[in-house]
């Protein structure tokens, strides 16, 4: 088990540190339940009252909390931050480079860094090209030419479908389908006509995608991820959809073909977006959020209804499906307002 010193924490964040230097660390804890060898954060006020009773070996604070600790404290203007970048110094450790499972199918055209780490039962086609430092998990598949940069990880059961292409520190989850077929199929007399699906997906550096999400390949052209976008679980975006910088998007999202989604953006689970439209940089929309039309502004958009008692919600959703009749009724209520005189009231 890893251990560090409070000091050598302290210079690793750049923290000021405020107790015992040679104190022990050897794992990360929740205020409520951290022992003396474990490191806390207070980054939400509302748990600033576990302050009072925590056990942790030290706690990350803004400097202006300082006092509300007895204990030891680095002391940071970004506590959460800070918890993020401590928890890799105690995290697992990635899988021994440079090995290649006997099991693990390569084709001799591949080109494969020897740092490339290459596990059970994979299957590597060929023309594809893998960058040093790179993770191929267990029983992944990756199509012909694909190309993965440098220190991009695939867990186990990872699918890349030909010619997509990934880029540096990248995470993909278990499970997750790149480049599948987009959901293209021309209506006949006879029934439908699948469309060949021309393009493929292009995934831009630092981008996380978790497990069993699926990403489309373009029909003409590309499905586009730029940098730093977080995907969560069971995410679907459909063919030839752009994804702008930083935009985080969670679980059970569903984005359809074509749309082009700006910078900083947030998407609340459940959340569903049309196709063929776009949205502006900067937009939020809460969970289970319908986006029908194009988004020209940020700011925090929300749909649907929340949660009531059954009995509510049923005369509720009867009333609704009574508005456009109530609204004719107002609107006819109003005319005859206007037309009447004055002197007779």
């Amino acid at each position: 088990m890893e251990t560090f010193t409070l000091a050598y924490l302290a210079d690793y964040l750049d923290a000021e540190l405020r107790g015992e230097p040679e104190q022990i660390i050897s794992g990360l804890g929740s205020l409520e339940n951290a022992t003396s060898e474990q490191i806390s954060f207070l980054s939400n006020p509302k748990f600033a009252a576990y302050l009072q009773t925590s056990q942790a070996g030290a706690v990350l604070l803004k400097p202006e909390q300082a006092d509300s600790f007895s204990g030891n404290a680095l002391l940071l203007q970004d506590p959460y931050r800070g918890f993020a970048r401590l928890s890799h110094l105690f995290d697992d450790p990635k899988p021994e480079a440079g090995f290649r499972h006997p099991t693990a199918v390569i084709d001799a055209s591949a080109q494969l860094d020897p740092s490339v780490h290459v596990g059970p039962g994979a299957v590597i086609e060929a023309g594809c090209q893998l960058a040093a430092g790179v993770i191929i998990g267990a029983q992944c598949y990756l199509g012909k030419d694909c190309r993965i940069n440098e220190n991009t990880q695939l867990y186990p059961r990872v699918t890349l479908y030909r010619r997509v292409q990934v880029g540096k520190n990248c995470i993909i989850h278990s499970g997750s389908v790149i480049g599948s077929d987009g959901y293209g199929f021309a209506p006949t007399r006879q029934g439908w006509e699948k469309i060949a699906q021309l393009g493929s997906v292009v995934i831009e550096d630092q981008v996380e995608i978790g497990a069993n999400a699926a990403i489309d390949r373009g029909a003409l052209g590309n499905t586009h991820i730029s940098r730093d976008v977080k995907i969560d679980n069971l995410v679907h975006l459909a063919h030839n959809v752009k994804v702008g910088e930083h935009t985080a998007i969670t679980a059970q999202v569903g984005v359809a073909g074509s749309t082009e989604i700006g910078a900083n953006c947030m998407f609340g689970g459940q959340t569903g977006i049309a196709g063929h439209i776009k949205v502006a940089d900067g937009v939020q929309a809460t969970g289970m959020s319908m986006i029908t039309g194009s988004l020209n502004k940020g700011g925090v958009y929300s749909s649907g209804t929340g949660l009531q008692p059954s009995n509510e919600w049923r005369k509720s959703a009867v009333r609704f499906r009574q508005l456009d009749e109530l609204h004719q009724k107002i609107r006819r209520l109003e005319k005859q307002l206007a037309k009447l005189d004055p002197s007779d009231s």
